[in-house]
């Protein structure tokens, strides 16, 4: 098994990048291909199947974003949510997704962990925090992760980690804090 630090992982995205000029929006859609491919094989055998997609309003978030279209365009049932306590919007390639999800006629609702619970979704794609994630989280995202773990944990949501578990420091593997259980995760480079 190959494991990369934090650091390890931004030098990747940056060789990609500047060294050989592919932009960080098509490693977004790449990344995002390759949870669909796992978010389909977890729902195998559902004929109408759905998720809830937790998104940050960073670059994993804005993977769950591009996640979020091509389910749209397979059929399936989504909910977006904005998981964030915050007023912030998106940013860079995330906000390009974001935009892209709206002009589709794709709602994005505001953070609503007791949703999980009401919508029954097939799969939670777990898109808040990603690798960047470092130091304990601020209490309010605290807050916001035991609320989404704990409505996981009561309906028993098969959950689909971007990256790594929100909440997940990727150097260490330790809790910056609450965690959102994952059944699978789907990383990228190594």
């Amino acid at each position: 098994m190959i494991r990369l630090t934090r650091e390890q992982v931004r030098t990747v995205d940056r060789l990609a990048i500047e060294r050989y000029g592919l932009p960080g929006i098509v490693l977004m859609e790449n990344a995002a291909r390759a949870v669909v491919e796992v978010a389909v094989r977890m729902t195998d055998g559902i004929s109408q199947p759905s998720a809830t997609i937790l998104c940050g309003l960073g670059n994993n978030g804005g993977d769950g974003l591009a996640v979020a279209r091509h389910l749209h365009n397979r059929g399936w049932q989504l909910s977006i949510q904005r998981a964030s306590t915050g007023d912030r919007d998106w940013e860079g390639d995330a906000r390009i997704n974001a935009q892209i999800v709206r002009a589709m006629g794709m709602e994005i609702g505001a953070c609503d962990p007791a949703a999980l619970v009401d919508g029954r979704a097939d799969v939670v794609i777990d898109a808040i925090y990603g690798t960047g994630l470092s130091g304990h989280m601020r209490a309010e995202g605290a807050r916001m992760m035991e609320q989404y773990a704990e409505a996981c944990r009561k309906y028993g949501a098969a959950v689909l980690a971007v990256d790594l578990p929100s909440g997940m420091d990727c150097d260490t593997g330790e809790p910056l804090g609450p965690i959102i259980p994952a059944n699978e995760t789907v990383t990228f480079v190594a």
